[in-house]
């Protein structure tokens, strides 16, 4: 089996076997906690730029599946794992996770201490890595991940926003519907979607709820969705810093202004946020994984959510207009807020759960109440 080495821009090197293709890559180095749904992570945009370490020790077991898949290819700059399953033990697999890996031209590696690599990121922070196999020289990689560009100030949505609007149109056999929806909506609600790098689960979900979906390039004008006369506008998730994308941030105060219902996920969360006043800030090693604890604040409920993101909304920065509706019970960041006029509404984590628990589900019953109220 081929040697490979991960490098740190901290200096640290990590030797251990490919796990996917031969080659060279560089990203920043993150950590999820999901002890499954390796491949929804694989194929999920958000990881965009990003060099992703699995956290649970056995990764690969049940192989992939094509219903599983996220986008329409994988996204992550790079794959690290403790020991990666040599064969698939599952009914539904295409096949099993190296050779997944390899044709997708993803570099990976396996049998490195995951748990000493996590640790390394949660005290430091997640920082630029290199990752390459053969016998590459590890200072040459080590120079080469100081020279990656940061992820502040990146917008990596443009490389992961759809070419040109479409209808959303899931396949017959798609298992859209493992999760019964808590209600469906009475009559078909028109949604328009912005992709920001918008993982499948998110439109399934919608169509679940009773939902017609059109989904919109990242730079698509707020008016001319608006101008379609949707009955509710959702801004989806994505990779890269919110702060520095303008013009969604531009399009999203447009929207807020309409009346028209908007919800966001994730990004989509951050940009409305940006737009009603307040500002984001870059964690220290982020939220990745299917068992983050979230309280909402108006039931006292405690929800297991999916995360995803490396930025956060600044608490202090809110405006008085903006009520904070849901917290993370790990560090006290904000998971959600709400404008107070008008129905906008926005949470940091995923309720689309792909992977990850159901609990929040009833977000999309939420949303289905204010475009249904608004009619």
């Amino acid at each position: 089996m081929m040697e490979a080495i991960l490098a740190l821009e901290n200096g640290q090197i990590f030797r251990g076997k490919a796990a996917g293709a031969a080659g060279e890559t560089g990203g920043e180095v993150v950590f999820n906690t999901a002890m499954t749904g390796y491949q929804e992570v694989l194929t999920d945009p958000s990881y965009s730029g990003q060099i992703v370490t699995m956290t649970s020790a056995e990764i690969g077991n049940y192989g992939v599946a094509r219903e599983d898949q996220e986008s329409r290819g994988l996204h992550v700059a790079g794959f690290i794992v403790r020991d990666a399953s040599p064969m698939a033990s599952n009914w539904r697999a295409d096949g099993t996770l190296r050779d997944y890996l390899t044709s997708h031209n993803v570099v990976a590696i396996s049998d490195i201490d995951t748990r000493a690599l996590t640790r390394v990121l949660r005290s430091s922070g997640v920082m630029r890595g290199v990752m390459a196999t053969g016998s590459p020289d590890p200072e040459t990689l080590v120079a080469r991940a100081r020279a990656l560009p940061q992820m502040e100030g990146s917008d990596l949505v443009t490389g992961v926003t759809c070419g040109e609007a479409f209808d959303w149109m899931p396949p017959a056999d798609d298992p859209d519907y493992v999760v019964a929806p808590s209600r469906k909506a009475a009559r078909v609600l028109r949604v328009a979607a912005y992709d920001y790098g918008m993982k499948w689960n998110i439109l399934r979900r919608f169509t679940a709820h009773g939902c017609a979906v059109r989904v919109y390039p990242a730079g698509t004008p707020a008016a001319d969705v608006l101008a379609t006369q949707p009955d509710g506008v959702f801004l989806s998730n994505g990779p890269g810093d919110p702060a520095v994308l303008d013009y969604a941030i531009a399009n999203a105060k447009v929207l807020i202004a309409s009346g028209v219902p908007v919800f966001g996920i994730c990004l989509g969360h951050q940009l409305l946020s940006l737009a009603m006043g307040a500002s984001t800030f870059k964690l220290k090693f982020g939220h990745r994984g299917a068992n983050h604890p979230v309280k909402e604040l108006r039931t006292g409920k405690i929800e297991i959510t999916s995360q995803n993101h490396g930025f956060a909304v600044d608490p202090d920065s809110l405006p008085s207009h903006v009520q904070v509706t849901h917290l993370n019970l790990y560090d006290g960041t904000i998971e959600g807020v709400r404008h107070a006029r008008q129905p906008v509404f926005c949470v940091q984590y995923h309720p689309e759960a792909a992977p990850g628990p159901h609990d929040a589900d009833y977000l999309f019953s939420q949303f289905l109440g204010e475009m249904e109220h608004r009619a």
